[in-house]
């Protein structure tokens, strides 16, 4: 591996930034307009992509149905399909660090922690080439006024696919995978802010030939995103992003009977029960609210314990995530890069006045470090006293932010965890396996831990309540991608026989 110190130098090396990948070729962009991507941390431009017009994602757009509607690709044998799958693992693989360049210099994560991410994408979608032979897309079936019967599993069709800004590679795996292993056709919108990846995922398309209009990939803002959404002849929207605009896409495509899935946002609790050491749960939850600088929707942003141990455990994360080494995400020494973007750090630190506005204890950070002039980065930052219907332990900050909630028992722990309007992720710190399996059955979210910020995409990632519609990872994440069929037949078909 390159010397991380040496990295932020290399020269980026995208064959067509100034263009938009379309129908197999990459198109200049109708308009004059280009997207600066801006680095993070030293608040310069990276490099300049041609924006999407409505009239490039028009055909875009065309081309996924052209693709659907006139080409084999929908009813080629799944295994034909996953032979594409695999070689976009393979290349993305032999481009890991190119890409983890890319994620770190726009949007801030550490290289470390960046490499070994995106190092587990190609994984994704060797899991969903393997699929191919073992998932039910055909099952017999006795029916009652036929002689033979059967339930096949087909493409849902045309599928748009957007992605947000915090970690665009991983996100539209789990969409794009399931989707060409099912036979859809995609049109990936790419976050603005951070395209560079998914730039590298459409030159690999093109590489290994995967058939024209099969994966579009173009960029832009808000606009096009509402005409990819309204569009007719998109028959399913894939959005990962806030639950306001995920309210805005179920509305819009409810209005047409498209077919959407919704990964949105989440105030996700770490209830620390009594019978825990608070050292510990104090490291494990430092630890995880330094991915991505703070900036995932599933993470642990609100610590719950009884009152008598609150003090304790504020105390403990005061020393573990104030201590946090914040500055270039490309320092090995580093543990805390900056904010994607100079709005975010705005937004971030108006959290935390308003945190302390309406009462809540700052014991530590709550200001851009004063040793960093540039970047836009925010001390770790641990409220205590934190009151559950304020501001900052309702809404989703994305940033380095703990608040630590006191709470009277276990019972009230649990209703304090479930009183949001989110549902995503959670966790339950017990060394008691049965305890703690029972307190997460309470708890109203996708996803529950234990001892620790842990997920699995590969069981299916999804939320309750505002954080989300339908599942994606795993073997769940197929279905969103698929329309069943009954068929009944006087007589069973070779294929049955």
């Amino acid at each position: 591996m390159t010397d991380v110190l040496t990295v932020r130098e290399t020269a980026i090396s995208l064959q067509h930034p100034d263009r938009v990948y379309i129908d197999g070729r990459w198109v200049v962009p109708a308009g004059n307009s280009t997207l600066d991507v801006i680095d993070s941390t030293t608040e310069e431009t990276f490099f300049r992509v041609g924006e999407t017009t409505p009239q490039d994602m028009d055909a875009a757009i065309a081309a996924a149905r052209r693709a659907f509607d006139h080409s084999p690709w929908p009813f080629l044998e799944p295994r034909e399909r996953a032979h594409y799958l695999r070689g976009i693992a393979a290349g993305l693989r032999a481009r890991a660090e190119e890409a983890a360049t890319f994620w770190t210099r726009q949007t801030g994560p550490t290289f470390r922690m960046a490499l070994g991410s995106i190092s587990r994408v190609p994984a994704l979608f060797e899991y969903y080439a393997d699929l191919a032979d073992t998932y039910p897309w055909a099952t017999q079936d006795s029916p009652e006024f036929a002689a033979f019967g059967a339930v096949v599993n087909e493409p849902v069709g045309v599928v748009g696919a957007i992605v947000p800004w915090n970690t665009p590679l991983s996100l539209a795996a789990y969409k794009i995978a399931p989707a060409l292993l099912a036979g859809c056709t995609v049109v990936l919108k790419a976050p603005p802010e951070a395209p560079g990846e998914l730039y590298i995922l459409a030159e690999i398309a093109d590489e290994i030939g995967l058939p024209a209009g099969v994966l579009n990939v173009v960029n832009g803002h808000r606009n096009v995103s509402e005409q990819l959404v309204r569009d007719p002849r998109v028959d399913k929207i894939a959005f990962t992003g806030s639950s306001a605009v995920g309210r805005h896409i179920a509305s819009v495509a409810g209005g047409r009977l498209a077919r959407y899935t919704l990964e949105l946002g989440g105030k996700s609790a770490a209830v620390v029960l009594d019978d825990y050491d608070l050292a510990a749960a104090a490291a494990a939850v430092s630890q995880q609210e330094c991915s991505i600088n703070g900036q995932v929707c599933m993470s642990l942003t609100r610590v719950i314990v009884t009152r008598s141990r609150h003090d304790e455990l504020v105390e403990a994360l005061a020393s573990t995530f104030g201590s946090v080494t914040v500055g270039d995400p490309f320092d090995p020494e580093t543990q805390l890069g900056p904010l994607a973007l100079a709005k975010q750090q705005r937004s971030v630190l108006d959290y935390i006045q308003k945190g302390v506005a309406e009462g809540a204890d700052l014991v530590t950070g709550g200001k851009r470090p004063a040793h960093l002039e540039r970047g836009w980065f925010v001390e770790p930052t641990v409220f205590g006293n934190v009151d559950n219907r304020s501001t900052i332990a309702q809404e989703e900050l994305f940033g380095p932010v703990i608040s630590v909630i006191p709470a009277d028992n276990e019972e009230h722990a649990i209703e304090l965890a479930n009183d949001t309007q989110y549902g995503l992720n959670n966790a339950v710190f017990t060394n008691d396996v049965d305890r703690a399996y029972q307190v997460a059955r309470r708890l109203r979210s996708g996803t529950v831990g234990h001892n620790g910020f842990k997920t699995d995409t590969r069981m299916g990632f999804g939320g309750f309540k505002q954080s989300g519609v339908g599942r994606e990872g795993g073997i769940q994440g197929v279905a969103p991608y698929l329309e069943s069929k009954t068929v009944l037949l006087d007589g069973a078909p070779s294929v049955f026989q």
